[in-house]
């Protein structure tokens, strides 16, 4: 009953000044509402880069071609005395070979090789440019990939270098806008391909740190990796042709993936790839391997440490807050003197006083860290309306559709469920903290100098 009625004498002191008690409240609520805003954007942020990862694989390993700096003897003289170079780099299939014969625990699709290029594809009037990836069956299953109409590329079409296709979501709706992709053709550099199947739509992937670039899954081509390969062996197809000589790059795999049969040999298997490799590459340095796994624990470390970094910064915020309800309360010890005088006359105790003030602030405090809760669930409503403010009013298309604008318009706040109930105890305690000097002010006022007081 005690209790009750200090909570009552305190909420009743705080409104008879409110808007100075509102004033004051607005430290607190700005700093709950930032504490939770902060983190829930790095909590979003975090589980954007984790999923993204995750969609790799985490017990796979990827191996990709890189292209090294111009170096004569990465060349090799091209036939026919046209005076030019091909560069040849990268994966081979001696590689592939090697490392199917040579690592363990390997399972499901086991090794997974990719080649890509960058060309157009036609069909009537329509024209798109689209990545064009050889694959095998395989690569369904390993990219998460999902078939909305048809069949993907077979074992069967790899054996007969068949002329087959199969379309992502975009390349389809561009080439078919109306009809059904399904059994009609496409041209690939004068080449008629059949399509077998479409992909589902899917969201493009934002860039892994700087491990490897972001894919826009929704402008491929599939088809066989053994028809890619015979296209690019008949000499049709060059990175570049200059007047009188010619310059081209020769790469035979752009990827491969291996699946291992579990996380805890993944790290293990990785360095025995890049061991095999050194050896057979002679330190060119044309190749690089990328463990998801080990990017995914990257992902977990950068989290806490921008949480960390975060909270910090919104903390600051509640620290404001606190030091201005110590001011405040200071303030109404002075107007409140002989209001204590009086109490103490009465019979009063030091204990009473000190628990009266201390009660007013961790009022004042536990109500804006309310206020401010109720305020940092809806970042996530606040997050997507600053969204489409950006993406229609300030962002033009080039800076919207950079990896940077895709990975911000693409990434969605989450409230971390902790840092509710963290950020409401750092306001009351903060409210406690910083009450405590002027209720220890106001219990050891003299109280016959109180009662002299006007």
């Amino acid at each position: 009953m005690r209790l009750f009625r200090t909570i009552q004498l305190a909420f009743k002191s705080l409104l008879l000044h409110k808007l100075r008690s509102g004033l004051t409240m607005l430290g607190i609520v700005f700093g709950v509402f930032s504490v939770i805003a902060m983190l829930a954007i790095g909590e979003g942020a975090s589980q954007q880069a984790q999923q993204q990862v995750l969609s790799l694989g985490a017990t796979n390993i990827i191996i990709r071609s890189v292209k090294p700096p111009d170096d004569p003897a990465a060349s090799q003289s091209s036939s026919g005395g046209r005076g030019g170079s091909v560069q040849r780099y990268g994966l081979t299939r001696a590689d592939y070979k090697i490392l199917e014969e040579t690592i363990p625990n390997l399972t499901g699709s086991g090794l997974v090789p990719v080649r890509e290029l960058n060309l157009e594809a036609r069909r009537l009037g329509q024209v798109t440019s689209s990545r064009i990836v050889g694959c095998t069956a395989d690569y369904l299953e390993m990219n998460h990939l999902a078939i909305a109409a048809g069949r993907f590329i077979s074992d069967r079409d790899n054996f007969d270098m068949a002329n087959t296709a199969v379309l992502a979501y975009g390349t389809a709706m561009s080439l078919f806008p109306i009809d059904n992709p399904i059994g009609q053709s496409i041209q690939i550099k004068g080449r008629a391909y059949r399509v077998v199947g479409v992909t589902q739509e899917r969201t493009a992937s934002a860039a892994v740190g700087g491990s490897l670039s972001g894919q826009d899954f929704n402008k491929d081509i599939y088809i066989p990796l053994s028809t890619l390969q015979s296209l690019l062996n008949s000499g049709d197809v060059f990175s570049r042709i200059l007047p009188g000589s010619f310059s081209a790059e020769s790469v035979i795999y752009n990827q491969i993936t291996l699946q291992v049969s579990s996380i805890d040999v993944v790290e293990r298997t990785a360095e025995v790839v890049r061991e095999t490799l050194e050896r057979t590459h002679d330190k060119k340095n044309d190749y690089d391997v990328v463990v998801p796994l080990e990017l995914l624990r990257q992902a977990e470390q950068l989290r806490n440490i921008f949480n960390i970094v975060l909270g910090s910064v919104a903390g600051i915020s509640l620290l404001v807050g606190g030091i201005g309800i110590m001011n405040i309360m200071l303030a109404t010890v002075t107007e409140r003197t002989r209001e204590i005088g009086i109490r103490r006359a009465l019979g009063a105790r030091q204990r009473d006083i000190v628990n009266q003030f201390i009660t007013e602030t961790i009022a004042l405090s536990g109500t804006g860290g309310l206020i401010g809760m109720a305020m940092g669930l809806s970042t996530p409503y606040v997050f997507a309306g600053g969204k489409w403010i950006l993406k229609e009013f300030i962002l033009d298309s080039s800076a919207a559709g950079s990896e940077m604008g895709k990975m911000f318009l693409g990434m969605e706040p989450v409230i971390a469920v902790w840092s509710l109930p963290v950020a409401f105890g750092f306001s009351v305690v903060t409210g406690l903290v910083f009450g405590v000097y002027p209720a220890r002010a106001a219990a050891k006022l003299d109280p016959i100098e109180a009662l002299r007081h006007t």
